[in-house]
């Protein structure tokens, strides 16, 4: 009884304590009542006739399915580069005003090229989430600057900082498909040494999307969500899995110029493409690009239509990603009232180059003129490409028909840069009209449009300071109106190339003004989209008046959006803040470890003389990886293989590889040389206890996004370097002995390392103070 008293006596006290100290914590945010979930999926480098509502032939029954029920924008039109449109898509700013000129590779100390978004603009996911959403992305998020990406960097910029609660996928702009470079969980690197057998990023995406959806639902049966899925499909390199390129075979053996045609033909049937549109011909479809397929050997034209089949195949499993994702909502009585929406970030790519490339790192990211003999298609089987051994790249005629009916291709702002597929589906919208809707909508909407659909009011302010007003405009009326307003103008820009749509107008410069000219000069033409939508009669010389009118217009968009500098020389890619030069100090690492991330690793490396030394001691048995850098995109290794030093690189995918003395029980010190020679090439040598023991002596250097894998210690992380020794020992981890000390050492820059390093983060906090 007396301890009855006791707990009694304590209780009372307890809730007298609790009501007179315990703080007033505000309110749990609620969704408003009956809350749509949103599902958006953005899909990379996806062109505008890439699915079957705009007019493919590739198989895709699920987007098909959420078109004949919804909403199939035709007159949708996105930034010319992923970066831009992503952030466009977040905030409802437009690309430069949310930081994004360019993509997230780039630091020069502009607020348009900041490459970060503005501390200030809350995201739709922010938004979201306060309004009472569970938010969850995977995929691509291409958002936070490529200094920023690596374990020890400020991760204010990353998912779970700007409105996710759960994220999983890849940071960077793209990456392997069978052996992902890098995987993020939340705040931190997946820790995984290789991937088994048949395994497909897009298939685990998928999965890890579902995943959370699951456990929201087994937690709270009511709580909406918002799901973005940013694929890293279709972007380069192309890869999808063996039994999906199966089932394309045969598809595109007719050529580029039959299959543009029969698109083309479709998207009249489905009124995609307005009567009277023409099919741009000659020049104005890159002719000089791409040859006629009549003209191409019988070879060419097996391994071109190869390349289109695994494009395909990817595409298809994009559509097979949107399948699986409806069935879950249907299992769970939730599709009617789920908001999906499926969008491209850009127009389709030429970056393959009239051949197309089973080497896609040996051709870009560099400004540097290449040699003349420079290999930039590494030979490869047919049936190797698409598969984890090849990083390709459809030719630039596949590019032209994924654009289909426009002109040109991504980074450009002709129509084909930035003219995109976007399809919206919500079974259970109250009042909607479903069909074609062809009033012009811009990225920068999407994010107003889902809010006022969901009925989340957008976040005023971010960190204590006033949100800015968005640029984006709802356009959730059209739903239910098919002949409601959209947007009547809007400024594009892209490394200098420029151009305005007012109304039906678009005036247009296909290349930076001269720098006398000023901000509005150099050539621009001029279109009637009403007329032309596929821009092929240039009125610029009968309307002069109305060309100024309109670039005087775009000048004054450019100001107001944070434009200016133009990048009209690419300097401004070349410009980086002056606190990334201690990414290139020497650097000590720990054997097994997650890999030194991406751009991390390539500071010590890239377009430079490095050298590698370490301290090892050896087992009479000992074997394994001691340091790999790359994949099968280009990368090299250090092994003990078969009781010999092995020294492999893979150059773009052709394989070098020398072996060198035996290894002797006991310790060792090993230097491992990479010295620049003239002509883009490297020396790679091996010295084992000061003495000279293997050397490639000449091979392509790596630069740009290669070695696109980290540096791995004591194994060969994911996507090997050399492919035989991955077969026969996977990732080969070290044993018999111990990496007791393993160290970088970057030597000077080389002279076609045309980055300047300027104290921006100091004179941009000057300017702020």
């Amino acid at each position: 009884m007396g301890e009855r008293r006791g707990y009694e006596r304590f209780a009372g006290r307890a809730a007298e304590f609790a009501s007179e100290s315990r703080p007033s914590w505000p309110a749990r945010p609620q969704a408003p009542a009956g809350a749509p979930n949103v599902v958006v999926m953005l899909v990379d480098d996806l062109g505008f006739s890439d699915v079957g509502p705009f007019g493919s032939e590739i198989p895709t029954p699920n987007i098909d399915r959420l078109a004949a029920d919804g909403w199939v924008f035709t007159n949708y039109r996105t930034a010319p580069m992923c970066s831009p449109a992503r952030a466009a898509l977040l905030t409802g700013l437009n690309p430069h005003r949310a930081g994004f000129g360019f993509v997230a590779h780039i630091d020069p100390g502009y607020p348009g090229y900041a490459c970060e978004l503005p501390e200030d603009a809350p995201t739709l996911a922010e938004s979201l989430r306060a309004g009472g959403y569970a938010t969850f992305m995977v995929g691509k998020w291409h958002l936070t600057v490529e200094s920023r990406l690596h374990d020890g960097a400020d991760r204010a910029s990353w998912p779970l900082q700007r409105g996710f609660d759960r994220y999983f996928g890849s940071m960077d702009g793209f990456t392997a498909l069978h052996h992902p470079h890098r995987l993020v969980r939340d705040n931190s690197v997946v820790d995984v040494a290789e991937f088994p057998e048949g395994y497909f990023l897009t298939d685990e995406l998928t999965e890890e999307a579902l995943g959370m959806i699951d456990e929201l639902r087994a937690n709270d049966a009511a709580k909406p969500f918002f799901l973005y899925y940013a694929h890293t499909s279709v972007h380069g390199p192309i890869q999808a899995k063996a039994e999906d390129i199966a089932r394309q075979r045969g598809r595109y053996a007719a050529g580029w110029d039959a299959l543009r045609e029969a698109r083309f033909a479709r998207q009249r049937e489905l009124g995609i493409v307005a009567p009277g549109t023409r099919l741009p011909e000659g020049e104005q479809a890159d002719a000089a690009l791409i040859p006629p397929w009549e003209s191409l050997t019988e070879a060419e034209r097996e391994l071109f239509a190869r390349h289109m089949e695994v494009y395909a195949a990817s595409v298809a499993e994009v559509d097979e990603s949107v399948g699986r994702l409806v069935q879950r909502l249907e299992e769970l009585g939730e599709l009617d009232r789920t908001i999906i929406v499926v969008a491209s970030d850009n127009g389709g790519t030429a970056e393959g180059g009239p051949t197309g490339t089973r080497s896609y790192f040996a051709q870009f990211g560099l400004s540097a003129e290449l040699p003349a003999d420079w290999v930039a298609d590494v030979p490869r089987e047919l049936d190797e490409i698409g598969g984890p051994r090849v990083f390709g790249q459809y030719p630039t005629g596949w590019a032209r028909v994924s654009n289909t009916p426009f002109r040109s291709f991504k980074s450009s702002t002709y129509e084909g840069g930035v003219h995109a597929p976007l399809v919206l589906s919500w079974p259970g919208a109250p009042g909607a009209v479903s069909g074609l809707r062809e009033q012009f909508v811009f990225v920068a909407d999407l994010a107003p449009t889902i809010l006022e659909l969901t009925g989340v009011a957008p976040l005023t302010e971010r960190g204590g300071r006033p949100a800015p007003q968005p640029d984006g405009r709802s356009v959730a009326g059209l739903l239910s109106d098919p002949a409601g307003p959209g947007r009547e103008a809007q400024y594009f820009e892209c490394v200098g190339r420029r151009a305005l749509v007012a109304g039906d107008w678009k005036a247009l410069a296909p290349a930076p003004p001269a720098r006398q000219d000023g901000a509005a000069g150099g050539r621009w033409e001029l279109y009637d989209l009403a007329a032309d939508p596929t821009e092929t009669r240039d009125l610029a010389a009968r309307e002069p008046v109305l060309v100024r009118e309109l670039a005087e217009r775009w000048r004054a968009e450019a100001w107001r959006n944070t434009v200016f500098p133009l990048d009209d020389d690419g300097s401004l890619q070349e410009v980086r803040p002056a606190g990334e030069a201690a990414l290139s100090e020497p650097v000590a690492l720990t054997p097994f470890r997650p890999p030194l991330e991406r751009f991390r690793a390539s500071r010590l490396t890239v377009l430079r003389s490095f050298a590698v030394e370490v301290e090892l001691l050896a087992d009479a048995d000992a074997a394994g990886v001691v340091v790999a850098h790359g994949d099968q995109g280009g990368g090299y290794l250090l092994a003990v293989d078969e009781g010999r030093w092995l020294l492999s690189y893979n150059a773009y995918g052709e394989l070098h590889r020398v072996r060198g003395g035996r290894v002797d029980a006991g310790p060792h010190g090993v230097l491992l040389r990479v010295d620049e020679l003239d002509g883009l090439r490297w020396r790679v040598a091996l010295e084992v206890d000061g003495a000279p023991d293997a050397v490639v002596p000449s091979v392509p250097m790596l630069f740009g996004m290669a070695p696109f894998t980290g540096i791995s210690v004591g194994y060969d992380y994911g996507g090997p370097v050399d492919w035989g020794l991955h077969e026969a020992h996977g990732a080969y981890r070290f044993t018999g002995g111990s990496i007791e000390r393993l160290r970088y050492v970057p030597g000077e820059p080389s002279r076609h390392d045309r980055r300047v390093l300027l104290a921006i983060d100091e004179a941009v906090a000057a300017i702020a103070d």
